[in-house]
């Protein structure tokens, strides 16, 4: 049976409120969907957790069938933002909208444009301002994002990562975006890799194993047709058993977007926590000057090696 990553122990300088991370996400729902527990946690230990939500999911389906209905329909725009308050409340963070117009996922062969000034279709050059302005208003050590292909081939997703990465570097430079504050420089950034083959795989087999049937069958068979960043890019898994709950509750926030009987809840929180107790991400910046580890050996924290600026 696949078995979870082994974690090696690593430290952090400092804890609490000296603590800053920055989540950028692409649309509510989210930051529900990515790493929600590992925000538990972090927010359990008293570290100020910020999410940045590009888009206000204007476009995005809904995928709950309860809720298409004609009052939800016409007023989408405003209830997923009512959804990501509660779900705000029910991870303990701070959010903040960078207020981009939502893309849409475009679908059909061959795919139509995009919509006219939606947020994939914007220069991340420019674009990168606002979040420019957030990083060095919030100063995080670590801030998280999308790998380059978006963790799966939504086209605000891979705009989330580009500005993600320009916004970084630009929050650093006193040269760029003066208007903005003082500068800043992220001590590491990470890309998401919550849905891995290996934890997916995992899952699926030990429900086969207690008799009970896996909503990854299908998943697992077209992998590569969605999810295209190797498993061995992992660098981090961090513990976080504990509070799946609070992802759960997170996700059942965002109605409009989650069926409370669909895939995400056909696995018991108990085989979740015995078989997977960790959420993973790959380590791409760091400017800590922490000890490059073993091949194999993964980080178990995200502030391992941050220093506090006095």
């Amino acid at each position: 049976m696949t078995s979870a990553p082994t974690r090696t122990a690593t430290r952090r300088t400092a804890t609490g409120d000296d603590l800053r991370l920055l989540h950028v996400h692409a649309h509510p729902d989210d930051e529900s969907s990515k790493g929600a527990a590992v925000t538990a946690k972090y927010v359990d230990e008293g570290v100020r957790v910020m999410v940045a939500t590009c888009t206000g999911g204007e476009r995005g389906s809904i995928l709950n069938p309860a809720m298409e209905r004609p009052d939800i329909i016409a007023h989408l725009p405003e209830v997923r933002r009512r959804e990501m308050d509660r779900a705000r409340a029910i991870l303990g963070i701070e959010q903040t909208w960078l207020g981009f117009m939502d893309s849409g996922l475009p679908e059909g062969d061959p795919l139509p444009p995009l919509p006219e000034g939606c947020f994939a279709l914007l220069d991340p050059a420019q674009a990168a301002g606002e979040l420019v302005r957030v990083i060095r208003e919030f100063r995080p050590q670590v801030l998280t994002t999308y790998d380059e292909l978006g963790g799966y081939p939504h086209p605000d997703h891979v705009q989330t990562n580009r500005i993600s990465l320009v916004a970084v570097e630009a929050a650093a430079d006193p040269d760029q975006w003066p208007e903005h504050g003082e500068p800043w420089q992220v001590s590491k950034v990470y890309y998401q890799h919550t849905f891995n083959r290996q934890r997916t795989l995992a899952l699926h087999e030990a429900m086969l194993e207690r008799g009970l049937e896996s909503p990854y069958g299908e998943r697992l068979a077209n992998w590569d047709t969605w999810k295209r960043v190797p498993d061995s890019r992992i660098t981090t898994a961090v513990e976080c058993a504990d509070y799946f709950g609070v992802r759960d509750r997170a996700l059942l926030a965002h109605g409009t977007q989650v069926d409370p009987n669909g895939a995400w809840f056909q696995i018991p929180l108990e085989v979740q926590r015995e078989v997977w107790p960790t959420e993973e991400f790959e380590l791409v910046i760091d400017h800590t000057g922490q000890p490059a580890r073993a091949d194999g050996e993964l980080e178990n924290d995200l502030f391992a090696g941050v220093a506090i600026e006095a």
